[in-house]
């Protein structure tokens, strides 16, 4: 997974604002081979995000070690 912070100044359907963001790109395996998703979200989206990924990590972690 790679991550950057960045803080958007304008887009098309606004012409000026300032708000960070994080844009997060997740590499998944899938049949046909790798697929990248981009997803950009607010500060606090991404903390939620991040707690609940380094959740989902420590289970399958648990799983693996478990087997």
């Amino acid at each position: 997974m790679e991550a950057k912070l960045g803080i958007t100044m304008s887009s098309d359907s606004c012409k000026s604002f300032k708000y960070p963001y994080v844009a997060v790109m997740i590499k998944v395996a899938d049949k046909s081979g790798q697929m990248n998703k981009f997803i950009e979200m607010t500060i606090p989206q991404f903390q939620i995000f991040y707690r609940q990924f380094k959740e989902i990590a420590s289970v399958m972690k648990a799983v693996i070690t478990a087997s």
